[in-house]
């Protein structure tokens, strides 16, 4: 299949997910757990700085509600998104698993109080949800366009780390004039990747 379009690559990767057994699921969420702290205390750029906006996982996404867990013992402060009006993301404080309830879209959102969309300023990393990222930065969404516009609020120098399976990040995507570039890509077996001009030493 000769991939031209976003869709064309959305149906291909949700496809290669549904093949994913369940436990090459759960090692690569696994895997991620290790790795997470460390590339978030890796790209915050001055002590102290310790909120990152995250999200929960949901079916085939890689990663887990471990991975908040683990940010959240590294005593991070973690915001987590909260869907609502189309327009850019509000966000609200993660407390831990049994501060999560069901919301639209299937996803799972924290209970307590819902933080302004401006509240994105306060993180220095934010961990975003991809189909794929290529090595240029350009991510891959679903197609809703929470994120395009959220990120154009956040303050300059913050990291934006696509969450994606190994084969996800590509050589080349498809891009829109206001896609967002990601500065770095974390995967289950490569961990910590920079991309586009971030590829040189961290």
């Amino acid at each position: 299949m000769k991939m031209r379009s976003k869709s064309d690559w959305r149906t291909h990767v949700l496809r290669e997910r549904r093949s994913v057994t369940l436990e090459v699921r759960a090692a690569e969420a696994t895997a991620l757990v290790r790795s997470v702290t460390s590339a978030a205390a890796a790209l915050a750029p001055r002590p102290g700085a310790r909120t990152a906006c995250a999200y929960v996982p949901v079916g085939s996404e890689p990663g887990s509600v471990a991975m908040l867990d683990a940010l959240r013992t590294a005593e991070w402060r973690i915001l987590l998104p909260v869907t609502g009006a189309p327009g850019p993301l509000e966000w609200s404080e993660f407390t831990g698993a049994d501060s999560l309830a069901p919301a639209a879209h299937g996803l799972r959102e924290p209970t307590g109080p819902v933080l302004p969309p401006s509240e994105v300023e306060t993180a220095s990393v934010l961990f975003v949800p991809a189909l794929a990222v290529d090595r240029s930065g350009t991510r891959l969404g679903r197609g809703a366009g929470f994120y395009d516009r959220t990120l154009g609020a956040i303050t300059p120098g913050t990291a934006l780390v696509a969450v994606v399976r190994d084969d996800e990040l590509v050589a080349s995507l498809p891009a829109d004039p206001h896609d967002v570039p990601m500065t770095h890509a974390l995967t289950p077996g490569l961990g910590l990747v920079p991309l586009g001009s971030h590829t040189g030493p961290e």
